[in-house]
C-alpha cells in the first residue's frame, strides 16, 4: 500500500493531465456528429499507436520490482493494442464498402 501512495504522490500531474485528457476527449468526442465517426477513428488510430509507444517507455523505465507500475504499463499497452486493431479493422472494413463491385 505505500508503494502506492508513494506513486501516486510523485506522479500527481501526470494523472491530473489524465483525467483532464479523458474529460476533454469525451466532450470533444461527444459534439461530433454521427457521420464523422467513422473517419475520425482512423485519426485515433494514430493516438492510440502514441499510446503504444509511451507505454513501451513506461515499460523500459519502470523498476522490475515495481509490481504497480508494472501492471498499469501493461494494461496501457494492452488497451492501445486492441484499440489500434479494432481501430483498423473498422476503418478497413468502411473503404471496402466504397470499392466499386466487379462486374458480373
Amino acid at each position: 500500500m505505500d508503494s502506492i501512495t508513494q506513486f501516486l504522490d510523485g506522479n500527481m500531474l501526470s494523472i491530473y493531465l489524465l483525467i483532464f485528457a479523458i474529460f476533454l476527449g469525451f466532450e470533444l468526442i461527444s459534439k461530433v456528429p454521427s457521420v464523422l465517426h467513422t473517419p475520425l477513428m482512423s485519426g485515433a488510430n494514430a493516438i492510440s499507436g502514441i499510446v503504444l509507444v509511451g507505454s513501451i517507455f513506461f515499460l523500459r523505465m519502470a523498476d522490475p520490482s515495481d509490481t504497480f507500475s508494472l501492471v498499469i504499463g501493461s494494461i496501457a499497452m494492452i488497451m492501445a493494442m486492441i484499440n489500434i486493431v479494432g481501430g483498423f479493422a473498422v476503418t478497413n472494413r468502411m473503404l471496402a464498402m466504397f470499392k466499386k463491385k466487379p462486374k458480373q
